[in-house]
């Protein structure tokens, strides 16, 4: 079956919360992550299991540099792998999984009432692209073959993984237009990584504050390995695969500090060849502080194209200044008195109707002979030096001397050039107004006016941006505010958390698109007026058309002398807001990485290094079962064992013996993956094996991650049941040789389920939080039916199994500001009336009751029907997550 994808292109609708859609724009479908694996037998998977490309510059050793052509080469320890011989970039291609869809405008709707309900209700299927709708017999074929709707994604993965299979899996070469790149500054552990998501204080040196997430140390153990060899080596190996990714027209900006700006430049000549290098931007960050030599106050952006020659670029500008060092310390008053500027004046207090003012020489740096005459002015003869000329013929000055635009202070004149001739000057490659956030949600968020101008210089509304080190998402906020498409990842779980909580409550202006109004410009005073009206025709929006911008005229010495109307100079960043509206973000997905593959330890076919490695590893996990065993966070009660012993099979990797009252009991051990998640499909393998051995009354699933939905559960078998539960391992086994000194290990303990019930209220039901055991890895102790350190929980209504919808989202655990943005807007357009078409007004109120729910623990009423499935999802402040399966 082909599945013909629906452009849902409506007419222009003014709706007071709204959000900016690419319906023009798709993106491959692909699996959701509750069906996953179902993708293997596509054709696509099969074809493209590996990404390989060549790396620059493979010099044989030692000096490779022989000729004056040869540009400088940068060589680092394992550039070409352990023997100098490794010439190709080569990298295991994974499949990306759907694992949330969420929409804030879809969110919002339940905190406003409206007098009358619009025909066209917000469909969230719809805002999600077809695949939702394709037969499940038919959905493998599907995969990587069709298109769906485009909606932005946010990406948990190593972000070398995640770029290579969207270029081998989905086809996404040339496909994005500005790429940010914000990698670590240093190479210390724990410095860049944020334990808590309610917590920002990261104390470099401090084992309290050393990350717990398998995914950042394994991050850091891969990553910086020998230090700044590594980190080049993985900068290295990110930008070669960034750079497909870009449009010949792209960009790419390397955030970065002094400490190695060096040898990053160096680096990216490399990898996009030095003829496209376009600048090196100094940014201000402090306002200095004490050091023993020179204060650091800026960091660097390096940036690159794809084609120097073909490279999109929008000029930006920023307000002109004047008195103090500017050039403008003139000015002319209402009366037409020119003088100097006295102290006042000079530190900005202009009075109504005085122009300041500056001169420039009037004489060209050539010689044109139809431009050297005499110049009668004031009574006096004017001549230009001796081998140049005037910058305008004879009729030019004439018009000059006529508008009253010629000065003669010494012995020649010169331009009178007034402040306001154009009130703004160019963007340089020096941003002294950058000084960082006040208020971040991360520990290494980076300023909103940074990413701003680079988006606004290299991209247009519409155009796809992608940000492989995701942070707090700031790129994906800029990205939402200024209409561009985003691709944001990130390793880290609290960051992406961080950044989905931020999206999710954002607030936006809504700027005119070009497509929906009629615009009028008019000039008055100097200045130009714009005037919108909606159209009246059904239009279709496409915001690739852009916004209504503000411009301003650019009056010259040219444009005066030869009676010119002035050219016009587009304020970027200065878009034509609807006050009547406000916008959220649009629909996104989060999606999470293919996880590695089970592997049986016995058969793992390995270097003798890393075999080693996981002997030594799983040596250790025995020995904290047989000391300090297995804790029930719930009684307090620990299972110490007395034996344990290797399996030689897939899914059962241990069986253990531990004492249960007068005698012992076994128990068979899942051991989850060093680095990564426990996967649901290797839990259900494992259960099956132990079913089928029958001899076992506990199966432990030992990790330091698990996928949300894997349940502790009690299994029936012939011979009697078995107890399925998920133990937390202490991070101590991670993070050993790197903590400052060591730590007694803690015991191993159960992770339990989220306490959630359903109560149903007449023809509605509410879904209730009661209680959640929550695993604390800076205390090593699980804090049972404790709902005061979840961070946020989100329900799916009506789960159909396959597609985790977020309908609603509550953030018990914030600090009741999240929402505060909405309210306001949704309160500043509820007092006044907001116009549908032509003649309809739809009146909005706030719902009170629906705004005091959002920090609770109780659900929004939905519909009650029997046999119906709800999703609850609930995220902890540690970014640990838990899915639990309600039927009605």
């Amino acid at each position: 079956m082909k599945v013909t994808l629906k452009q849902t292109l409506m007419p222009v609708i003014n709706k007071p919360v709204d959000a900016y859609q690419f319906p023009q724009e798709t993106r491959i479908t692909i699996p959701s992550k509750e069906e996953a694996g179902t993708e293997k037998d596509n054709p696509k998977v099969k074809e493209n299991q590996k990404l390989e490309r060549p790396l620059p510059n493979p010099f044989p050793m030692p000096n490779p540099i022989k000729h004056r052509s040869d540009d400088p080469a940068l060589f680092w320890k394992d550039k070409f792998g352990e023997n100098d011989d490794r010439l190709k970039l080569s990298v295991d291609v994974r499949s990306l999984y759907r694992y949330e869809h969420i929409s804030p405008e879809s969110l919002i709707k339940n905190l406003y009432r409206t007098e009358e309900v619009r025909s066209s209700q917000l469909n969230i299927f719809e805002q999600f692209g077809n695949a939702r709708e394709v037969d499940e017999l038919e959905k493998v074929s599907e995969y990587y073959q069709h298109q769906d709707g485009w909606t932005n994604r946010l990406i948990q993965g190593d972000s070398l993984l995640v770029m290579s299979s969207l270029l081998e899996r989905e086809n996404m070469t040339g496909k994005v237009q500005m790429i940010y790149f914000d990698p670590p500054y240093g190479i210390k552990y724990g410095s860049n990584w944020q334990m808590k998501l309610n917590n920002r204080e990261v104390k470099d040196g401090s084992d309290d504050h050393l990350t717990s997430e398998p995914e950042q140390i394994k991050a850091f153990r891969d990553t910086w390995l020998d230090g700044v060899h590594s980190y080049l080596s993985y900068l290295r190996d990110r930008l070669l695969v960034a750079r497909e990714l870009l449009t010949e027209s792209g960009s790419c900006f390397v955030q970065i500090s002094d400490e190695n700006v060096h040898l990053v430049r160096c680096l990216m000549d490399e990898v996009f060849g030095s003829e496209n290098f376009i600048s090196l931007i100094t940014y201000r960050t402090t306002g200095g502080l004490g050091s023993k030599t020179l204060s650091t106050i800026g960091d660097y952006l390096i940036w690159y194209a794809k084609d120097s020659n073909n490279v999109k670029y929008r000029q930006l500008f920023v307000e002109k200044s004047f008195g103090g060092d500017s050039m403008f310390k003139s000015i002319q008053e209402t009366n037409g008195l020119r003088r100097n500027m006295n102290t006042d004046e000079l530190r900005g207090y202009i009075s109504k109707g005085n122009r300041p003012y500056r001169l420039s020489d009037l004489v060209s740096s050539g010689l044109t002979s139809s431009c050297v005459y005499d110049v009668k002015f004031n009574d006096r003869v004017f001549s230009p030096r001796k081998g140049y000329s005037w910058k305008t013929n004879q009729v030019g000055m004439e018009n000059l001397i006529n508008k009253n635009r010629i000065e003669a202070p010494g012995n020649t004149i010169q331009f009178v050039r007034y402040f306001d001739d154009f009130p703004v000057q160019q963007l340089t490659n020096f941003w002294e107004d950058t000084v960082g956030e006040l208020n971040k949600g991360y520990v290494v968020q980076t300023s909103t006016a940074i990413i701003q101008r680079c988006l606004l210089m290299c991209t247009d509304p519409g155009d796809l941006v992608l940000d492989p080190t995701c942070g707090s998402g700031t790129t994906a906020y800029v990205s939402e505010q200024w209409g561009r498409r985003w691709i944001t990842v990130d390793t880290s779980r609290i960051a992406l958390n961080i950044a989905k909580t931020r999206l999710m409550t954002a607030t936006f202006p809504y700027y005119f698109l070009h497509s929906d109004v009629n615009v009028e410009a008019s000039e008055d005073k100097g200045k130009i007026k714009k005037k919108i009206t909606p159209k009246i025709e059904n239009s279709v929006s496409d915001i690739r058309q852009g916004f209504v911008y503000e411009e301003v005229p650019h009056i010259t010495l040219k444009s005066l002398a030869n009676d010119e109307p002035p050219e016009t100079e587009t304020l970027y960043d200065r878009p034509y807001e609807d006050k009547k509206r406000f916008r959220v973000a649009g629909p996104f997905t989060v999606e999470t990485l293919q996880a590695y593959e089970v592997i049986n330890p016995e058969t793992l076919d390995q270097t003798e290094e890393i075999a080693e490695d996981e002997a030594v590893f799983e040596q250790r996990i025995f020995e904290h079962l047989r000391t300090t065993g297995v804790r029930n966070g719930d009684k307090n009660e620990q299972a110490i064992f007395v034996r344990v012993e290797r399996l030689a099979d897939d899914y059962l990797h241990a069986e253990g013996f531990y004492r249960a009252g007068q005698g012992e009991r076994k128990a068979y051990l899942h051991i989850g993956p060093k680095y990564g998640t426990v996967s649901k499909d290797a839990v259900n393998k494992a259960v099956k094996e132990c079913r089928r051995q029958g001899d076992a009354d506990w199966l432990i699933i030992l990790g330091f991650a698990f996928e949300s939905d894997i349940e502790n559960r009690s299994i029936s078998m012939s011979a009697g049941n078995f107890q399925v539960s998920k133990v937390r391992m202490n991070d101590d086994l991670l993070q050993e040789g790197l903590l400052k000194k060591d730590k007694k290990a803690g015991s191993f303990v159960t992770i339990g389920e989220p306490d959630i019930a359903i109560v149903r209220e007449g023809e509605n039901a509410i879904v209730e939080i009661r209680g959640m055991d929550i695993y604390d890895p800076i205390r090593d102790e699980v804090k049972p039916r404790n709902v005061a350190d979840i961070a946020y929980w989100m329900l799916d209504d009506d789960y159909n199994s396959t597609d985790f919808m977020v309908k609603q989202v509550f953030f018990c655990g914030g600090d009741k500001d999240e929402f505060d943005k909405w309210k306001k807007g949704i309160s500043n357009i509820a007092k006044q009336s907001t116009k549908i078409k032509v003649e309809t007004t739809l009146k909005v109120e706030i719902d009170e009751d629906a705004f005091d729910r959002l920090y609770g623990f109780q659900s929004h009423p939905i519909p009650y029907s029997k046999g119906k499935k709800v999703a609850v999802r609930v995220i902890s402040q540690f970014g640990e997550e838990s899915t639990k399966i309600l039927k009605m």
